[in-house]
């Protein structure tokens, strides 16, 4: 029977290039991958995220894949919910696609992942709309005052993404049921952003989705396109948006660490054994 895993406890990875074993001790909140360019990280997260797809599709059993190995927490786990950030803003150049899509607007990899996440956002909106009635209907007064909490993380995003957005006069509009903006009277759409916001946006909206549920989130280099302010804040937005999620990311920025993640980084030839 399947059962979710609240986090990874550790990655295990045989053969990795023919040669090389990882053997990869994660914590339950924050965890970074480094290493110089060519040492395997990007291939560590890869290889790791094709295998949770096909055991989170039930073509896997037990967490094991040949030469992959996850240890969940609870340990009996069969699989974890889990996302995916990718950070490059690289055309989209699969024309059945973006044949498919009939949005001219999207256009790079980091459309894509807007226009996916603006489908979950609105199933996001439904839920804690149809919670809030059941809370202010149930009768319970202790249900009633936990109404006015369920849709307190959707005003955070929205207040970090103001205050993020700040310097070039955006905000978010509040009122719209789809992510649209306001600037000097204008009204943007997530794909008339720079590259760093659309980022920044990516990747908090991927987390408020996620409805303060456990969820492993993958990021390779997610300071790309960022400004150093916003890699110093970045694992701190995360956190408060949902303190359940575990991140694995790779870096090469001494800027994403800076505010207190020394002890949550590890080095991939201290994982690495022949």
């Amino acid at each position: 029977m399947k059962k979710e895993a609240d986090y990874i406890k550790r990655i295990e990875i045989k053969g990795l290039w023919g040669r090389k074993n990882i053997s990869w001790n994660l914590r339950a909140d924050v965890n970074i991958l480094s290493g110089v360019n060519g040492i395997g990280k990007s291939t560590i997260l890869n290889n790791s995220v094709r295998s949770l797809t096909e055991l989170e599709g039930g073509s896997l059993s037990n967490g094991v894949k040949p030469g992959v190995v996850f240890v969940f927490s609870p340990e009996d786990a069969t699989y974890i919910h889990f996302d995916v950030i990718r950070s490059f803003d690289r055309p989209l150049i699969n024309a059945d696609l973006l044949g498919k899509i009939g949005n001219q607007q999207v256009k790079t990899e980091l459309d894509w992942q807007l226009y996916q996440l603006q489908r979950r956002y609105l199933d996001y909106q439904v839920n804690i709309g149809n919670r809030i009635i059941e809370l202010l209907t149930s009768g319970i007064i202790e249900d009633q005052a936990k109404a006015t909490q369920v849709s307190k993380p959707k005003t955070k995003f929205q207040d970090l993404i103001d205050e993020l957005f700040s310097e070039t006069d955006k905000k978010i509009i509040r009122k719209s049921n789809e992510i649209l903006f306001e600037q000097d009277g204008d009204i943007l759409t997530p794909y008339q952003l720079s590259s760093g916001e659309k980022q920044m946006l990516v990747i908090l909206l991927t987390v408020l989705v996620q409805d303060n549920k456990s969820c492993a989130l993958f990021m390779d280099e997610p300071e790309i396109s960022l400004h150093i302010e916003w890699q110093q804040k970045l694992i701190g937005m995360i956190r408060s948006l949902n303190p359940n999620v575990q991140i694995i990311l790779t870096t090469h920025s001494p800027a994403v660490i800076m505010n207190g993640w020394v002890d949550a980084v590890t080095e991939v030839s201290d994982i690495t054994t022949l």
